[in-house]
């Protein structure tokens, strides 16, 4: 049970209900998590969808690296329910098992792939200080290019601002699990 109570179809407005289906189109048919906060403001929940949409769906980075960014955002701000959805995404998107257990655990991870530990880098930096050095910068655009670092960045964003509101709001998880120690 979080914070504030789901929304149930029933109390929605025309406005929100559009929105509700439109997210719930795209998520499972469910509207959980975030979603299920920012749809009692209406814009707000059309806007964060458009945009997570964009980077999940119709982004341009490798998918595996997009949920190890999204995975260590949720073990930095120990967002339960973030770390819940995006774990088994994770897994089938093909990052081994041993990155996501190390992460989980707040330990480096033993990387086999370079991309990985750039990825892993680049969002630690970001969360550290809040910016890119000048050498993780141009090692980071000379690997993925200037687009898949933008997306990279906009990931480290959108889910950095997901978790604040899964943490502020309580949202819980679906199965009452605490995936993360």
């Amino acid at each position: 049970m979080g914070r504030i109570a789901t929304l149930k179809t029933e109390e929605l407005s025309p406005e929100q209900k559009r929105i509700h289906d439109e997210i719930a189109g795209a998520r499972d048919g469910a509207v959980r998590g975030p979603f299920a906060v920012w749809l009692r403001l209406p814009k707000i929940a059309e806007a964060a969808n458009r945009l997570g949409n964009s980077i999940r769906l119709d982004g341009k980075l490798d998918r595996r690296l997009f949920e190890l960014a999204i995975l260590i955002v949720a073990r930095h701000w120990s967002a339960q329910y973030e770390w819940f959805v995006h774990e088994k995404d994770a897994r089938k998107a093909g990052l081994p098992c041993e990155v996501i257990d190390a992460v989980r655990n707040r330990r480096l991870p033993n990387f086999t792939r370079e991309d990985e530990k750039l990825t892993y880098d680049v969002v630690n930096e970001l969360h550290d200080s809040r910016t890119l050095s000048k050498r993780t910068y141009e090692r980071a655009l000379a690997f993925l290019g200037t687009d898949p670092l933008i997306e990279l960045v906009t990931t480290v964003g959108f889910y950095t601002t997901a978790a604040m509101m899964i943490n502020v709001f309580d949202a819980p998880v679906p199965d009452g699990s605490q995936p993360l120690p």
